[in-house]
């Protein structure tokens, strides 16, 4: 049963992969190079990575309540404050907790997350379709 404190199951990436840095600049027509070019990023004193983009880092949350609730289309809406960097090969986890239950428009609110090594880089709230 889904109630308020009910925690999403955390959804992990590893190791952030730098391939698709590339081709996520290309479909988002992201010309920025600090998503590819390492020497831009130190140039700029962000780091030594490529940084991830801040879309693919929202998705990470995304497949997080995709894969708690079992449905791809139960998102009603997310509203997210981007608030750190993702670099490659970092460990990231996507989490949530319930914070409000409507069973009489079958919709939960949550507060959800991503975390870095270095912290939060992500929150904000969810809206979902429960018990559909």
């Amino acid at each position: 049963m889904i109630e308020v404190g009910t925690q999403i199951p955390p959804f992990i990436v590893e190791s952030v992969p730098t391939e698709p840095m590339k081709t996520m600049a290309f479909v988002l027509r992201d010309p920025n190079p600090i998503h590819w070019d390492e020497s831009v990023v130190r140039s700029l004193g962000l780091g030594e990575k490529v940084i991830n983009q801040g879309p693919t880092n929202q998705a990470y949350i995304i497949n997080a309540l995709i894969n708690w609730l079992g449905d791809s289309t139960a998102l009603r809406s997310m509203h997210v404050r981007f608030r750190g960097n993702v670099y490659a090969e970092e460990r990231v986890e996507a989490g949530g907790e319930v914070t409000a239950v409507d069973l009489d428009a079958s919709l939960a609110t949550c507060d959800v997350w991503l975390d870095g090594p270095n912290g939060r880089v992500i929150s904000g709230v969810a809206v979902v379709v429960i018990g559909s």
